[in-house]
């Protein structure tokens, strides 16, 4: 069943320049976003590799389910943040401490495509198998330590923290996180190829010096044992950042530590794409992590006159201010992955959907007025990060049968893909 509307503008991530995020409707440009990021950025290109764009350019970001591009990629927006690990990939370098362990450089391809991962191999010693980094000044707040990691001849290593961590262990095998201890909690993610981007969140309690620690591990919960010599697993691109997650691999390859901009999308439409007396945003996103900063996208014309929804902890939040706040609700849900949300703005007749469902209504209020620009932030600044599949706007308030239409998945593959299910 087809929609009873079009939308009035659409952006499908698709089509990018420099500066811009290009929307399908209007064709005239007019809803095209424009799009800063003042540095180099990495993301996963359709063969599922890492792959690094240029200052100003948009990142459309293909999803992995079980290590295999699944469907189309997303608007990829990410906040500021910067690899402390200054040799990310030249694991030779003598920034590099090695205990009980070598490294042979560029043995096998790494998760970008070429021959530049390297192999750590345990020497014949009884005791830990490892390298570190040298030692950066942190201070009290959330780090992740990450790094890409595939099995060799081990199938175990382990990311151990410093200043109020702990140590976790990941399954090379399986693909599973193993054990932790202290503060620490573990992530794995599958990459083509056998890789897996192993991380390591913890609390700095106190500042002071932080180190990446890439243990070789010759099972779970274990630290020392005597190695043979010869056995080892596979490592690229290490990263230490501040926060409470691990973001896209940013790559520091000359002795320096390397930071990618935030990103902004914002201005799409005019006064004439929206409908001051009654419409509907629609957007199918996920959020990068359930954290508790604001993730909002809105159309606006002030802060007194505005309307969209946020990701904010483990919930979305939908609004209508005019002049004062008219509608407004929460609905708690996994950000995490792909959600498709509706809010639907009339004189006495607001609503919330979410994934095929009613999930909020309110008969009484009135709609803002002077509408002018779509944006992926609010008038408070608190901009969108996460991945986007689609935004549209309709300039009419839909019919109950559209949006549920609208918010419901087409199939169960589709509904599976986008909460990144394995099907088997």
């Amino acid at each position: 069943m087809a929609l009873t509307e079009n939308p009035k503008l659409a952006m499908i991530p698709s089509g990018y320049g420099d500066y811009k995020v290009y929307s399908v409707l209007p064709s005239d440009g007019t809803g095209d976003f424009d799009f800063v990021r003042s540095s180099a950025a990495t993301r996963v290109n359709k063969n599922g590799l890492i792959e690094t764009v240029g200052f100003d350019v948009p990142r459309l970001n293909y999803p992995l389910i079980d290590g295999v591009v699944s469907g189309c990629p997303s608007l990829l927006l990410e906040p500021l943040s910067r690899n402390l690990i200054t040799y990310s990939e030249n694991f030779s370098n003598a920034y590099w401490t090695k205990e009980g362990t070598s490294i042979t450089p560029n043995t096998v391809i790494s998760p970008d495509g070429t021959l530049n991962a390297s192999k750590l191999v345990e020497d014949s010693s009884n005791g830990e198998h490892r390298i570190y980094s040298v030692s950066v000044t942190t201070s009290a707040a959330l780090y992740t330590s990450s790094v890409f990691a595939k099995a060799g001849e081990r199938g175990w290593i382990s990311i151990e923290a410093v200043q109020g961590g702990g140590r976790v262990w990941f399954d090379l095998t399986n693909g599973v996180v193993g054990s932790n201890t202290g503060s620490s909690i573990g992530t794995i993610k599958q990459y083509p190829n056998g890789w897996y981007k192993c991380s390591n969140t913890w609390t700095d309690t106190g500042g002071g010096g932080n180190r990446s620690f890439i243990n070789v591990c010759s099972g779970d919960s274990i630290i020392s044992y005597t190695g043979d010599g010869t056995s080892g697993v596979y490592i690229y691109g290490a990263q230490l950042e501040q926060g409470s997650f691990p973001t896209s691999y940013i790559p520091s390859l000359t002795g320096s530590q390397t930071t990618r901009s935030a990103e902004t999308c914002n201005g799409a439409g005019d006064a004439a794409t929206f409908n001051d007396s009654e419409g509907v945003l629609f957007a199918e996103i996920s959020a990068l992590a359930n954290d508790s900063t604001a993730k909002a996208i809105t159309i606006n014309q002030s802060s007194t006159n505005e309307l969209g929804f946020y990701y904010y902890e483990s919930r979305i939040d939908a609004y209508v201010i005019s002049g004062t706040t008219q509608f407004s609700t929460t609905f708690f849900l996994n950000p995490n992955t792909n959600n498709k949300i509706t809010l639907k703005y009339k004189v006495n007749d607001f609503a919330l959907w979410v994934n095929g469902f009613e999930v909020a209504t309110d008969n009484s209020g009135t709609t803002p007025s002077g509408l002018n620009k779509l944006e992926f932030t609010d008038s408070f600044s608190n901009d969108f990060y996460g991945n986007t599949k689609q935004i549209q706007y309709f300039d009419t308030a839909l019919t109950d049968t559209d949006l549920e239409e609208l918010t419901s998945w087409s199939s169960f593959n589709e509904m599976a893909q986008s909460q990144l299910y394995s099907v088997y």
